[in-house]
């Protein structure tokens, strides 16, 4: 599996970049741009799906792990959903699509350039009424949530950015009241990079009720898995 990401992310990826003058990710947003129906969030994320199985690997949930998040989605029924790592809008467009009415998805990207993608992303997908992306490190933002956003609590939490600020940004959002007594996380390659200060944190706390869902890493036979933590009070 690391070799295999070392080989994609870094090798291939420096490659064709410097061929094609681009980033992967602006390769990403053209394709769907070409290949997808505007106004169609499914068509979106079957698009971005299609490109990175069979083109270009990249970091999205994909679609095997997707359908994990999709469940927890709608087993929850969010009207206020916090994702920790945009990268291209992948996952905001999969959550956003199955939203109810009213509801709203806050999701924080670290890098300008992927949140600038993004952003296009979730517009040709026609979901921005629904979706507000934050620009700057989780751990500035998620202080500000309450006052400059207007938050009260978040009913749903997907942890998709950096692995070794799963655990510091979980310990954040309890300290700062913004997890209520049903508040669902949800934390992506929980194996795969991995989180196991995460993990350890979770599952030893008696806050926190855990399921882990078994799976393979985006694109690819690794093993990997999600875990969903609920938060009891």
């Amino acid at each position: 599996g690391t070799a295999a990401l070392l080989w994609n992310e870094i090798i291939r990826e420096n490659i064709i970049n410097f061929v094609m003058n681009q980033s992967k990710e602006q390769r990403i947003l053209n394709f769907v741009l070409q290949n997808a129906v505007r106004g169609d969030p499914s068509s979106v994320v079957d698009t971005i799906d299609k490109y990175c199985s069979e083109k270009e690997w990249a970091m999205n949930v994909g679609n095997e792990k997707g359908k994990i998040l999709d469940k927890t989605v709608e087993e929850v029924s969010p009207s206020v959903v916090l994702e920790l790592g945009t990268y291209c809008g992948y996952s905001a467009v999969r959550i956003a699509r199955l939203l109810k009415a009213g509801a709203c998805l806050l999701t924080v990207e670290f890098n300008p350039k992927f949140a600038a993608i993004a952003k296009q992303m979730i517009e040709f997908a026609g979901v921005q009424d629904k979706v507000n992306i934050l620009e700057g490190p989780s751990e500035e933002i998620i202080p500000q949530l309450k006052k400059k956003h207007e938050v009260d609590t978040l009913d749903f939490v997907f942890l998709d950015h950096w692995k070794d600020r799963y655990a510091p940004d979980t310990i954040l959002l309890h300290e700062c009241n913004l997890l209520r007594k049903g508040t669902v996380l949800l934390a992506d390659n929980v194996i795969f990079p991995g989180a196991p200060e995460f993990l350890k944190y979770v599952r030893n706390n008696p806050h926190f009720q855990c399921t882990n869902f078994p799976s393979h890493l985006e694109y690819m036979a690794v093993q990997d898995a999600m875990e969903k933590a609920v938060f009891l009070g």
